[in-house]
């Protein structure tokens, strides 16, 4: 036998086999999902585009020029994204057709920001049940954050009942004496916060006298401001979505009535709330936030909201710049690409999952002092906020940043 031969024989095996192992090993180092490949995420979302709560559609349009804006600049990690956004008109029905549509048929890896408490309410078992990332939700509904039950679920906005708090605060310290109204959307959306007020309420409760509730079918809510102003109410608390807020300050200017009103933070923004509401009859309309809103001068050389600036001018331009909700839509975005970067080449929906119960960073178009913070038993994004007031075209800030508190 040529032993020289066997010998080198043996070194090419040996050799054959480390570059298997090594290509196998580089191989294996990816992993895809349905949604995921070399070249592409494919992402899903839902927006009323049409319907009652179509003012919130700005959010969907952001987010696709903010994705068309990734892909310029060479994508996430060599992919670029494929979003698909559907229209569901705020109607429970379509959003569980349109969900169905992107999971089965478009096969996304993800759905992320679809907006409102009654849409994602529908699909909620649906995409557990599924093990598919159901994240950053333009809702901040409680039920969002249960991670034992629901893991795949995560809100982006604050708690509710956490807000809700907050206001609860506010009114305890600067108007201990007020007769609380609560004008408030008929579905899970309204009634966590009203859970929220009456808790952070805690024994003083009763000074809540009236509560006037209206389903999203209604042309208005005229009739219940009426009601609620023939209570004596002295302290207005609005939780509705931009059409009926709108309706619900004009209606208090209308009536000569100046309770001290509070809207929520999902229903601020200036463009779709405040402008159709008049100006001179918001003056005075208070409300909490977390993130720098684009009406307000003192921001103006901030460095995140002049990259948000700058998007706007070249990614965005039909968009209007006093709209918080491009603001909004351009923060998910960011938070969206920073956990697909922490993904890697390991783009399972389950590594998804992992990185996005692991945050912990800054987003410039967030309050100074507000990092968003995940962990695998925490789902709470942001748990603080800040008091603001509307003056003549755009938000003030005034105050601390504040902590929920329960009573």
């Amino acid at each position: 036998m040529d032993y020289r031969f066997l010998k080198i024989a043996r070194s090419l095996l040996a050799a054959g086999l480390l570059t298997a192992a090594t290509v196998t090993g580089a191989i294996a180092q990816k992993a895809y999902d349905p949604g995921a490949t070399d070249t592409e995420i494919k992402l899903g979302n839902i927006m009323p585009y049409s319907g009652p709560a179509s003012a919130y559609s700005t959010m969907g349009k952001t987010f696709s020029a903010f994705f068309k804006m990734v892909n310029e600049q060479g994508g996430i990690n060599g992919r670029k994204v494929n979003l698909i956004s559907y229209d569901d008109g705020y109607s429970p029905p379509k959003t569980v057709e349109q969900t169905r549509k992107l999971v089965e048929n478009d096969e996304v890896l993800l759905l992320f920001g679809i907006l409102g408490t009654p849409g994602n309410s529908a699909i909620h078992k649906y995409m557990n049940a599924k093990k598919i990332p159901h994240l950053f939700l333009a809702t901040g509904a409680s039920k969002w954050a249960d991670p034992q039950n629901y893991p795949w679920t995560m809100a982006f906005i604050p708690n509710y009942q956490n807000e809700a708090r907050i206001y609860a605060q506010y009114i305890l310290k600067n108007h201990p004496s007020a007769k609380i109204g609560i004008l408030y959307q008929n579905d899970d959306f309204g009634k966590d916060y009203l859970a929220g007020l009456r808790d952070g309420l805690g024994a003083k409760a009763s000074m809540i006298v009236s509560e006037a509730a209206f389903e999203v079918s209604a042309p208005t809510v005229d009739s219940q401001i009426v009601q609620l102003k023939s209570a004596n109410v002295d302290v207005l608390l609005t939780i509705a979505t931009p059409k009926f807020t709108a309706q619900s300050i004009k209606k208090v200017a209308e009536i000569g009535w100046k309770p001290v009103h509070i809207v929520a933070n999902v229903s601020t923004s200036v463009n779709g709330v405040m402008k159709p509401a008049g100006f001179e009859n918001a003056q005075g309309v208070l409300s909490a936030t977390y993130q720098k809103d684009p009406t307000d001068a003192k921001w103006k050389n901030d460095p995140g909201m002049k990259e948000w600036s700058e998007f706007m001018d070249r990614y965005f331009p039909e968009g209007d710049k006093t709209d918080n909700f491009t603001v909004f839509g351009y923060t998910v975005g960011k938070t969206m690409v920073e956990v697909l970067k922490k993904c890697g080449d390991n783009l399972t929906r389950e590594n998804v999952l992992k990185q996005a119960t692991s945050l912990d960073i800054e987003v410039g178009p967030m309050l100074p002092g507000i990092r968003l913070k995940t962990s695998p038993t925490d789902y709470n994004l942001i748990e603080q906020l800040q008091m603001e007031r509307f003056q003549n075209g755009g938000w003030e800030l005034f105050g601390p940043l504040i902590s929920a508190e329960r009573s």
